[in-house]
């Protein structure tokens, strides 16, 4: 016998009664769950983290391009940054104390300081663990002039330190082990199997390709009779090709994704940051002593646009919806906000005490990371 339920007219009325009751009640609420997750997912919520060498860490809101807060690292020299998956640690390489700070992202907090190496630079995060390339001997100064010997050659030391990758894992918070790469390490990327460390060694003119389980050498790629001081280095989205600048060569080169030398790409003078955009149809180029950012097709490699920038811009990223970039000019004490369809400036924050990496979260396409 099937079961048919029946409602008086009364009950009815008072179950309607209470389900208004209910829906009035809920809109007064501050915010309905499907509210808060809109409101996660908003632009507010996307902010960039902005690294100043002679102060912390700038805070700017993507939805109104303002900066909102400071971090202080607890350190002197904030270089390189990287932001962790989920977005609540962000890992800032500080130089004068040969460590990185480890800042939880809602507060402001420094949760610890982690030993990586002298001088660290570049930070790269993937999953648990960060990659952090240091430069012991490093030298820097100018390029030498024709018929002077390199800086670093005039002051050889055989006992000198060589460069390392420190890996720390996140989750124990501490140093786990180095991976051992030239002179002096500038630029990391990962492979796009994931199972290599690429790194660019501005000392001795060379990009190597390490394996990450256990730091083996897997290749070594010499760029010096196309360009010296390697410095930025990244991987087309689809993995097929791997970029360099040569700094003081004001080229980069086009590796294969065989880590096999295919070309160069001249540019202006002194390159450092270089990315590709998301779909990998740009490639974009920090040019220090030109003051621009420049644009070339990444398939035919003709240069499309100059961008007119500031004083020693280096680092850069895109927004997480892809339709600006972010650029860091140290010298100019400013982050220029630049249109990525119109390849036009639009905006500049003003971020003082030397401007030197960023990075988006959530994660965006940049010369320091990638989505």
């Amino acid at each position: 016998m099937k079961f048919t339920p029946t409602f008086s007219k009364t009950r009815i009325s008072l179950v309607l009664v209470s389900l208004i009751a209910g829906i009035n009640g809920c809109s007064k609420e501050p915010a309905t769950e499907t509210q808060a997750i809109t409101e996660e997912k908003s632009p507010a919520s996307s902010v960039a983290y902005v690294t100043r060498q002679d102060a912390g860490v700038s805070v700017i809101d993507l939805a109104t391009m303002q900066v909102i807060k400071e971090f202080d690292v607890k350190a002197v020299s904030p270089r390189g940054l990287g932001v962790t998956d989920d977005g609540k640690k962000l890992i800032v390489a500080t130089r004068e104390n040969e460590s990185i700070s480890v800042i939880d992202t809602a507060t402001g907090e420094v949760l610890q300081q982690i030993a990586v190496g002298k001088n660290p630079e570049f930070v790269r995060i993937s999953g648990n663990y960060a990659f952090i390339s240091s430069e012991p001997s490093a030298v820097g100064g100018p390029p030498p002039k024709p018929g002077e010997k390199p800086a670093e050659e005039e002051d050889e030391d055989e006992d000198a330190e060589p460069a390392r990758i420190a890996v720390v894992d996140l989750a124990q918070g501490k140093k786990i082990r180095d991976i051992v790469g030239g002179p002096e390490t500038e630029g990391i990327e990962f492979s796009a199997d994931g199972k290599n460390l690429v790194i660019t060694n501005e000392a001795d003119n060379t990009v190597t390709v390490h394996n990450i389980e256990d730091g083996s050498l897997v290749k070594t790629i010499h760029t010096h009779e196309h360009g010296d001081r390697p410095r930025g280095i990244k991987v087309s989205p689809d993995g097929n090709t791997y970029l360099a600048t040569l700094e003081y060569g004001n080229k980069f080169m086009v590796l294969d994704k065989d880590f096999n030398f295919v070309r160069t790409v001249d540019t202006g003078e002194t390159p450092y940051g270089i990315a590709y955009d998301t779909k990998g149809e740009r490639i974009f180029v920090a040019t220090n002593k030109q003051k621009a950012l420049q644009v070339f097709d990444a398939k035919t490699y003709e240069k499309l646009k100059d961008i007119p920038t500031g004083n020693r811009c280096w680092h850069f990223t895109f927004t997480p919806d892809d339709k600006q970039i972010l650029l860091a000019c140290g010298k100019s004490d400013a982050v220029f906000v630049i249109d990525a369809e119109k390849l036009e400036v639009t905006k500049q924050i003003e971020v003082k005490d030397m401007p030197w990496g960023i990075v988006t979260y959530p994660k965006s396409m940049g010369s320091l990371d990638k989505k």
